[in-house]
């Protein structure tokens, strides 16, 4: 497999675009980063295709806050696939989340979304 680098930088700074509350105001920008089988299970239990996602946030407006991300991590799984893990906080709400990023046409797109909601109280800590 070829440096990774490459791969994972290119899915991280799509990941932080797909983030970008100006992304989620802008159905043409968003609708650019999703796979055409585009799926996510949200931490509110809700299951997402990519037109239902972006006419939800369409009808939502511009972000009230903006998210605050942390342990950000990349891995490529294979030459055109790339797994995003980071935790999230919007609001005091909390989610791990999880994105598989894929390479069709030259352009990283998102195939699949998961948030799982947690307290900082059930996080045992790190080594």
């Amino acid at each position: 497999m070829a440096d990774p680098l490459p791969a994972t930088s290119a899915a991280l700074e799509q990941e932080l675009r797909f983030l970008d509350p100006a992304v989620h105001s802008s159905p043409p920008l968003l609708a650019a980063l999703l796979h055409p089988d585009f799926r996510s299970f949200g931490s509110s239990g809700r299951e997402w295709n990519r037109e239902t996602l972006v006419n939800e946030l369409r009808a939502r407006g511009p972000a009230t806050a903006p998210a605050t991300v942390s342990s950000l991590r990349a891995v490529q799984l294979a030459p055109d696939v790339v797994h995003v893990t980071f935790d999230v906080d919007v609001n005091a709400r909390r989610a791990h989340r999880s994105s598989v990023w894929v390479r069709a046409e030259g352009e990283w797109l998102l195939y699949f979304h998961q948030g799982t909601a947690f307290s900082p109280e059930e996080v045992p800590p790190q080594d």
